[in-house]
C-alpha cells in the first residue's frame, strides 16, 4: 500500500525525524521529492510511503502537523512522477554497469 504526502518546508526536517525515527514506519520504502524536482509549485516535500495499513496509519499520525496527505489524482500524479523517476534512474545505472 502506497500514500503520498505533502510536507511544508519549514516542518521537513522534524517530519523525517519522526519518519526515520518510527521502527514500523521506518521498516518500509520512505521515498522523498523536493517540488521542484517533480515540477510542483508549492513550496515543500512529497514523501512517498510504501507500507503496510499499520505502518501508513502511524505515517498519518506522526505527519498530521506537518502537512496533508495527497488524494485521488494529485496523489496519482505525484507518483507517477516519483516513480518515473526511479525508473530513469534505475535505467542510469543499468547503462553505467550493463
Amino acid at each position: 500500500m502506497k500514500a503520498v504526502f505533502f510536507i511544508q518546508k519549514d516542518k521537513y526536517g522534524g517530519a523525517k525525524n519522526k519518519l526515520y525515527g518510527d521502527e514500523l514506519v521506518s521498516r518500509g520504502s520512505i521515498t522523498v521529492r523536493d517540488n521542484a524536482a517533480i515540477g510542483k509549485k508549492e513550496e515543500g516535500y512529497y514523501v512517498q510511503i510504501d507500507g503496510d495499513k499499520d505502518a501508513l496509519k502511524k505515517a498519518r499520525e506522526l505527519l498530521k502537523d506537518a502537512g496533508h496527505e495527497l488524494k485521488g489524482k494529485d496523489a496519482e500524479e505525484v507518483s507517477a512522477a516519483i516513480e518515473g523517476q526511479e525508473s530513469s534512474a534505475a535505467e542510469g545505472f543499468g547503462a553505467i554497469f550493463g
